[in-house]
């Protein structure tokens, strides 16, 4: 397995800031999204990754390619953001209009991926990084890197719900004592 898996969660776009849950929709970064992968590549820039891979969708490709890292960066469609069906670009209020109690980690998604398909491909992710020798940056999206989080610690998949993920933030998932951990968790200090 790969030494530590650095994740980083794409700078800000409009719905992201607006709490509209992004799935496929290529919505792009904003200006504040664009100076945050600014920020990123600045507290990366001193660490070297073996393997680079990321998300097709242009809010995470772009933040890979703002931070310095375009010309590594392998795209991955196992890393694109959850399919969020008939549920695109809505709001969770809204959701639960139609869906009392809804949550993502409990659905129903509607003509969308369900927890599972998210689940396998977070696990394919982590399948192919078990060869690689040195660290592993993954530029992703929020609840496609929750669940990759939940599956490293061998935990079920709607056990991503307990990891909070704001845009342009870093996390580490690492071992201690060859035991999976989470190293650091939405760390923005970069920030400014």
């Amino acid at each position: 397995m790969a030494d530590d898996v650095w994740l980083v969660r794409h700078g800000e776009t409009e719905w992201a800031r607006l709490g509209r849950h992004t799935g496929r929709t290529d919505v792009p970064l904003t200006g504040a999204g664009r100076a945050q992968a600014e920020d990123l590549g600045r507290r990366l820039a001193a660490h070297q990754f073996a393997v680079v891979l990321t998300s097709p969708l242009s809010r995470a490709a772009e933040t890979a390619m703002i931070a310095g890292f375009g010309d590594a960066a392998v795209a991955d469609s196992d890393l694109e953001e959850w399919d969020y069906g008939d549920l695109e670009g809505r709001l969770t209020a809204e959701i639960q209009e139609s869906h009392p109690g809804w949550s993502i980690w409990r659905g129903p998604w509607p003509g969308g991926e369900t927890l599972d398909d998210v689940a396998r491909r977070a696990d394919h992710v982590l399948a192919r990084l078990a060869g690689v020798g040195g660290d592993v940056l993954l530029v992703s999206h929020g609840h496609l890197l929750r669940v990759l989080a939940a599956r490293w610690l061998g935990l079920p998949p709607a056990s991503g719900g307990l990891f909070s993920l704001e845009t342009a933030t870093l996390s580490v998932l690492g071992h201690e004592h060859g035991s999976p951990v989470i190293d650091r968790w939405n760390e923005a200090c970069h920030l400014d």
